[in-house]
């Protein structure tokens, strides 16, 4: 059981657990609707188990909404044996990419591997799409609603690798930033301990992985992983249309 041996109240925040992004071939499949994979609901199970070797009990759960998130909770909550409803936080939705054929070659791979590189520009677009200081601009005033509301005391939010990463930044700095470097490995757990005072905030434990607590089972990075599954499908793509090039070529 959590002790309530001081004046704070308790954020858990997790990452979803895995997700297949891309097809067998490398072809991307739509983000916003893609559920988890076979690996993805062991590591959301295991996080559960976390929980209730601890009996953590939740008092309010948020999501943003996308199925990825929901059935992580719902993994969680099933573990925990608890039965509450989900708080839906569309703003709390991941960074949103552009059209990934868009990005010139030349570009393909910092897009993809540079995208949460140390602390990162606002004005920087994810794959193209949305900036981050669009994302600040809309998970920051979550926070402080969350933090501004005194109706719960423990809180698990299952989000987003980019959005964990700002929430993370916002509230260990105090300040409106994004540092890319703090992992976030599928269905990981955050644990910090928030105050009435802005800038009173502990950080208790971040990104326990709950099959893989050491991480030795990769040093590369989300975005390092998606960028060679997608760079082996453009390369397939580009092949392609050079021989029907070559070919209307020849018949012309």
């Amino acid at each position: 059981m959590i002790p309530k041996d001081a004046n704070r109240r308790r954020i858990f925040l997790m990452r979803h657990g895995s997700v297949t992004y891309f097809d067998t071939d490398g072809k991307p499949l739509a983000p916003d609707t893609t559920p988890l994979n076979a690996n993805g609901v062991l590591q959301a199970k295991a996080a559960g188990q976390l929980f209730a070797g601890q009996q953590a009990h939740f008092d309010r759960v948020m999501v943003s909404g996308l199925k990825r998130t929901v059935e992580t909770a719902h993994h969680v909550l099933i573990a925990t044996g608890q039965q509450i409803q989900l708080q839906i936080r569309p703003d709390l939705v991941e960074l949103k990419g552009g059209h990934l054929g868009a990005i010139a070659d030349a570009e393909l791979k910092t897009a993809f591997r540079g995208a949460f590189d140390g602390m990162v520009n606002e004005d920087a677009r994810f794959l193209g799409g949305e900036t981050v200081g669009e994302l600040l601009d809309r998970v920051i005033p979550e926070i402080d609603q969350l933090r501004a509301d005194p109706d719960w005391d423990i809180a698990l939010l299952v989000l987003h690798g980019g959005v964990n990463r700002a929430i993370l930044s916002y509230l260990l700095s105090g300040q409106r930033m994004m540092i890319g470097g703090l992992a976030q490995a599928p269905a990981c757990i955050n644990a910090l301990d928030v105050g009435d005072a802005k800038g009173d905030v502990v950080l208790r434990a971040m990104n326990v992985s709950p099959t893989d607590y050491l991480q030795i089972e990769t040093r590369k990075t989300t975005m390092e992983a998606l960028y060679e599954q997608y760079e082996k499908y453009r390369s397939r793509i580009e092949k392609k249309q050079d021989k029907d090039q070559d070919k209307n070529r020849r018949e012309n």
